[in-house]
């Protein structure tokens, strides 16, 4: 094969450097944020270009895009751009990646936008896309599925969503591609606009939860595939297009987390099904996992500068490390027991009395999370601070930044003990509260 490769290379020089130009457009087409511009314009984000100030430093360099150009003003924010190249400088910063500083002060209160929405209905439906991969999502979704639908689903869409995200995250701090030029695009969103761009997780988790939800489904309920591929494909759709109307990523961010994920989702879904069981029963099988989980997070790939990533694989690995151990103790206390019926279920819609049980479970349940999130983190963020000797408060306060050692090894250890907690109490306390008070969910012991 590697002697054929050199003949077609000696024969067809031409060719071979021309799929290597198309290859190369391709990549620079869809990087490029002018994409992103008529993707927002195209769905009513208005652009104010003439009202842009594209101001540069004294080598040419472009330092900082500004949505005006009024006197005072202007000398004002050269100020603050000759102290922000200064403190770069000192900081050797010079990847071309907007520190937190950069980030906040196009988009203070006095500024004006750089943008008018002028069809608001894509707007907040494209903010509402956004949160179906964010924090929030993960924290309702992952144990509402558990309290009232199937914990064996649950056990196996958050294996695959951990692996998945863990390896974008990595991914972004290796590439360390900085997200879309502004201008010509401009940003919707100032959230997570501190970490890299490429791959898209976003994209990536549009693509493994909707669909890890069809596959461990599809043979376990009897419902239409059809209907459920069409859900999955519109969710992801969703998502995808989102993140670039928002200007967080470029059309090839997302190409490239698509791709990923779905090349992924081949061998993992039935490796995640196959092993489920031993998670669920073999003390080594899960002793693994909880170690993965922790070796993940200390030998995280760091980039050059600060990012969020390392610290949310801390809490996406440390979640589902906490959901299969309290889903293993359920099970080695007896708590659980074989189905009376193999699959497929027939899905039964909810009485009033169901109904009813379904909502005292989920608001109870997230008013315990809520608790255990604040009780656990100001617990491991004391501990932490009193091991090392610092002040909780000053530490909190401080900049983040990789020099920053103590900052940076307390946030992963609260995160890590708080999110295992939360994963742990979603699957093994909760449910033993719900059964204490009667209003379990009568198969939840019998999802082997």
């Amino acid at each position: 094969m590697q002697e054929y490769r050199s003949i077609h290379r000696l024969f067809y020089p031409d060719k071979v450097n021309l799929e290597k130009k198309m290859w190369s457009e391709a990549i620079e087409y869809f990087k490029d944020p002018q994409q992103v511009a008529q993707i927002q314009e195209f769905f009513g984000v208005r652009i104010h270009h003439n009202q842009i100030l594209q101001h540069k430093s004294g080598d040419g360099n472009s330092v900082m895009d500004f949505p005006y150009d009024n006197g005072n003003v202007t000398k004002t924010i050269r100020r603050k751009v000759n102290r922000i190249n200064d403190e770069r400088s000192s900081r050797n910063e010079t990847n071309g990646y907007a520190t937190s500083e950069d980030e906040a002060m196009p988009t203070s209160s006095s500024d004006p936008p750089q943008f008018t929405i002028t069809n608001h209905i894509w707007y907040y439906l494209f903010l509402f896309g956004t949160e179906l991969g964010d924090e929030i999502f993960y924290s309702t979704f992952i144990p509402f599925w558990f309290w009232n639908i199937d914990g064996a689903v649950g056990r196996r869409i958050v294996l695959v969503w951990a692996v998945v995200m863990t390896i974008g995250q990595c991914l972004k701090d290796i590439i360390c591609w900085p997200r879309p030029a502004c201008p010509p695009s401009v940003r919707l969103q100032n959230k997570w606009s501190q970490e890299y761009g490429m791959p898209s997780t976003h994209a990536m988790i549009a693509v493994s939860i909707p669909f890890s939800v069809v596959l461990f489904t599809m043979n376990r309920y009897v419902y239409s595939f059809t209907i459920g591929c069409t859900i999955a494909v519109l969710w992801c759709t969703l998502v995808c297009v989102s993140r670039i109307y928002l200007g967080m990523h470029t059309v090839l961010d997302i190409l490239a987390g698509l791709a990923l994920a779905m090349f992924l989702m081949i061998p993992l879904v039935p490796l995640v099904d196959a092993t489920d069981y031993y998670f669920l029963t073999k003390d080594w099988a899960l002793a693994i996992l909880v170690a993965i989980s922790i070796a993940t997070v200390v030998y995280y790939p760091c980039s050059d500068k600060w990012t969020p990533t390392r610290g949310d694989t801390a809490m996406v690995v440390s979640v589902t490390a906490g959901v299969h151990v309290g889903a293993w103790l359920n099970y080695r206390t007896g708590a659980m027991s074989t189905p009376l019926l193999p699959p497929p279920y027939n899905i039964i819609w909810p009485s009033y009395p169901m109904l009813g049980r379904t909502v005292l479970r989920t608001i109870l349940g997230f008013c315990c999370i809520i608790a255990t999130k604040a009780l656990f983190k100001f617990l491991s963020y004391a501990t932490m601070c009193a091991i090392l000797r610092v002040n909780s408060k000053e530490l909190m306060k401080s900049r983040n930044c990789l020099e920053n050692r103590n900052k940076v090894l307390v946030d992963l250890v609260y995160k890590y003990i708080t999110c295992f907690m939360i994963g742990f109490n979603a699957v093994y306390l909760l449910p033993n509260v719900f059964s204490m008070i009667g209003i379990e969910r009568p198969t939840f012991y019998t999802e082997l």
